[in-house]
């Protein structure tokens, strides 16, 4: 990548090439002067190069008169319980997310304890890039301290939203997948604290990644066979800064991250009715779930901030994103791996049954996401096409174009990276969802 991946809140590149700390320490400023009055956290997933840019990040901030508190390896949900739980003025979590170890990032957050909304972000890019950064004198120079328990206020709050003594008395055996990221760090003692027989794998949140870090199918071939050889019942994959939850069944099979999501969803509904909101490009099985429980449902455009946004208009009992990440806002207004577990472990203690029949139990579909090539600037034009092209599918413009008809639908958007466009289409088999996938990059073809 030649150049920063940057939105409204945050950005990442290659260490030592796009993302420097020159650049870092830039961008944390910008984002200094415009954060109320108090205290920046600072934590990072377990990528090499994340203290390193921490001690870029703190020293930046204290000589612009900014007191830091460091909390060192964390997950990226427990971040937002520890801002709130502090009453710190935001926070700067570093983190690539689900990219390669040669990459790290910085992502924002605002003192509600939620990843910055659109709004604020943008201003905080503009200042990157136009203002030059404060310099407090000397006399002003900010001191850093730490945070010495990362962990005990996230555990609490997740435990409180399950039954966690009918979850110890089943003693689950569970396979917990960390890679090497933040996830231990919490990961652990909060599946030991529900009666777990743990066997953990990548616990150290070294950063060496042992398979590439996204939690897909085809990058966990080897640990699939890990859960099914344990006698495990259940395998949970997180992504380095645990955010993203995948599941594994008994059997070895990869249930995936759509999966992680819907049966939080079906969990939840099952004891709270209320509004349910996940964004455009997750699985319809949230729908469906919503309306068999009479639950109303709302969609958001792609991106965290923008479910976050969603649910707290529409007063949201949970929402989140089908990367397996799931948002309870008892817990917090961020993607929770840690939720998913507790919840789907809730799940099959109540019902006495396994994570395979829950899944078994949902509306069936499959997704297909492709790529097409397309100048950015051909985008409107292209839009407009499949719109007349596929004239007989209702159409929403929340997101790029979503197409919908009864069991599927596509959904086209724009890189904000790259000169393409992203199609996905969801349909009850994977050759119908090629097809509409198909379709689109026919249309585009002839603009």
């Amino acid at each position: 990548m030649s150049e920063l991946i940057i939105s409204v809140s945050g950005m990442r590149g290659i260490v030592g090439e796009t993302l420097t700390p020159e650049v870092a320490v830039r961008y944390v400023r910008a984002f200094s002067a415009l954060a109320p009055e108090g205290t920046i956290l600072i934590t990072r997933d377990g990528r090499a190069s994340g203290e390193m840019l921490a001690r870029a990040i703190k020293a930046g901030l204290q000589a612009a008169g900014r007191n830091t508190s460091d909390g060192g390896v964390t997950a990226t949900p427990t971040t937002g319980v520890l801002l709130r739980e502090m009453g710190a003025a935001g926070a700067i979590q570093i983190t690539a997310s689900h990219n390669p170890a040669e990459y790290n990032g910085l992502k924002l957050f605002s003192r509600d304890g939620r990843v910055i909304p659109a709004g604020p972000g943008q201003k905080v890019l503009d200042r990157y890039k136009t203002a030059a950064p404060d310099q407090a004198p000397a006399a002003n120079v900010a001191r850093p301290c730490d945070c010495p328990d990362t962990v005990s206020v996230h555990s609490a709050a997740v435990l409180a939203t399950v039954d966690a003594e009918r979850i110890r008395r089943r003693k689950f055996k569970v396979v917990l997948d960390a890679n090497h990221g933040a996830g231990g760090v919490l990961g652990r003692p909060l599946l030991e604290e529900l009666g777990c027989e743990l066997t953990l794998l990548g616990g150290e949140p070294n950063g060496r990644f042992a398979h590439p870090p996204e939690p897909t199918a085809e990058n966990l071939v080897g640990v699939l066979p890990a859960v099914k050889n344990s006698d495990a019942e259940i395998g949970f994959c997180q992504d380095p800064d645990a955010d993203r939850l995948a599941v594994i069944d008994h059997t070895g099979r990869y249930l995936g991250e759509e999966y992680t999501l819907a049966m939080c969803v079906d969990h939840v509904l099952r004891h709270r009715k209320g509004p349910v909101v996940t964004n455009c490009s997750s699985s319809r099985m949230s729908q469906d779930l919503a309306e068999k429980y009479g639950a109303p449902f709302y969609r958001s455009a792609v991106g965290e901030a923008n479910v976050v946004d969603a649910m707290l208009e529409h007063d949201a009992v949970f929402g989140g994103e089908g990367n397996g990440g799931p948002i309870d806002p008892r817990v917090g207004l961020v993607r929770d791996s840690f939720v998913g577990m507790a919840l789907l472990l809730d799940a099959m203690a109540e019902r006495e049954t396994s994570i395979a029949e829950l899944a078994d139990e949902l509306p069936r579909y499959e997704i297909v996401k492709t790529k097409i090539i397309l100048a950015r600037e051909k985008i409107p034009a292209a839009l407009d096409a499949l719109q007349k092209h596929f004239s007989n599918a209702a159409a929403g413009r929340l997101d790029g174009l979503r197409l919908d008809w009864p069991g599927r639908w596509l959904l086209v958007r724009g890189s904000n990276t790259e000169p393409i466009v992203r199609a996905v289409a969801e349909a009850e088999t994977v050759a119908e969802a090629r097809e509409l996938c198909e379709a689109a990059a026919t249309v585009l073809a002839d603009l």
